[in-house]
Order: C-alpha cells, then sequence, then structure tokens
C-alpha cells in the first residue's frame, strides 16, 4: 500500500540506496512510476505492506516501510532487494555497493569509493564538516535527524584526524 513517505511514522524502517551517478529528470519519472507499482503490490505473507519512498537529489532511493500495520519479512525484503536489482541493471547504475560515500561539494553530490575517500580526508581534501550522507540510518526519525550531517557527526569520522 503506497502512502506518502512523510506520513510514514518516526520509527518506521528505511534503506537507503545511493546511486553512482545522478538519474536524468526521464529516468527519475521512470523511476516514480516503478516506484509506485511496486509498493502498490509490495506485500508480507500476501498482507499489504505500508510503504513509501522519496528519490533525493537525483541520485538516492529512499524506502520505508511502516512496520506497525504489517512487518517486513524475510521473503518482502528479499523482493525489494530484487526490485532494486533490476532497477541497477535496466538504468546501468550502482546502487547496492555500500563500500562508496556520497558527501556534498557545495550544491553537488560527490560520489567516491571509500578508498578514495579515506584519501581525501588524509590529504585534507575533505574536513570534518564536509556534509556527508549516512546511509545507515534505520528509521525515519533517524534519517530525518542523521542522515545529512557533518563528517564529524557521522561513521565517516574514523577518517578524519
Amino acid at each position: 500500500m503506497l502512502i506518502d513517505f512523510n506520513t510514514l511514522p518516526e520509527h518506521a524502517r528505511v534503506w537507503i540506496y545511493q546511486a553512482n551517478r545522478s538519474f536524468s529528470e526521464q529516468e527519475l519519472e521512470e523511476l516514480q512510476s516503478k516506484l509506485n507499482e511496486f509498493i502498490k503490490n509490495w506485500t508480507a505473507h500476501g498482507s499489504d505492506l505500508q510503504a513509501g519512498y522519496q528519490l533525493k537529489y537525483k541520485r538516492f532511493i529512499i524506502l520505508g516501510l511502516n512496520q506497525d500495520l504489517n512487518a517486513a519479512t524475510g521473503c518482502s525484503i528479499d523482493a525489494s532487494v530484487r526490485f532494486i536489482q533490476q532497477l541497477e541493471q535496466e538504468y546501468n547504475v550502482d546502487l547496492m555497493d555500500k563500500m562508496n560515500v556520497s558527501y556534498k561539494q557545495g550544491e553537488y553530490i560527490a560520489h567516491k569509493s571509500l578508498v578514495d575517500f579515506k584519501k581525501m580526508a588524509k590529504d585534507k581534501a575533505v574536513s570534518k564538516n564536509t556534509i556527508v550522507f549516512n546511509n545507515l540510518v534505520a528509521n525515519v526519525g533517524e534519517f530525518k535527524e542523521n542522515w545529512e550531517v557533518p563528517a564529524s557527526e557521522s561513521w565517516h569520522s574514523r577518517f578524519l584526524k
């Protein structure tokens, strides 16, 4: 059951998928249609899941699930992963690699491998004030408060001295 992401409760579960490139406007329109269709049909043991999504910065897909109505199961989570993998193939984009870092450079969103980000931190090309995207947040409340944060307030801080 598709609902507006902004109406999900603070404790609703989230999954964040970051793309290794920006989506075009046409791709974003297609993604909205595909996400709408997927979520409308997303179930757990035959019961509707109450979920929403956001597309942020032409680069992030954020899925949110209100588990008060029905909780995700292994099968429903597998279905969402298969859906994301289909998007990866269809759009020739990487959405599942957790060993990449996205951060802001002004209004631009940069995307680097973790190895490159560590090197940039060592070379002082990024700082504790660099805004990073903490894709490890687990729920809507954390997403709102701790997704876009200075590197010093995220797991990224371990690379900054």
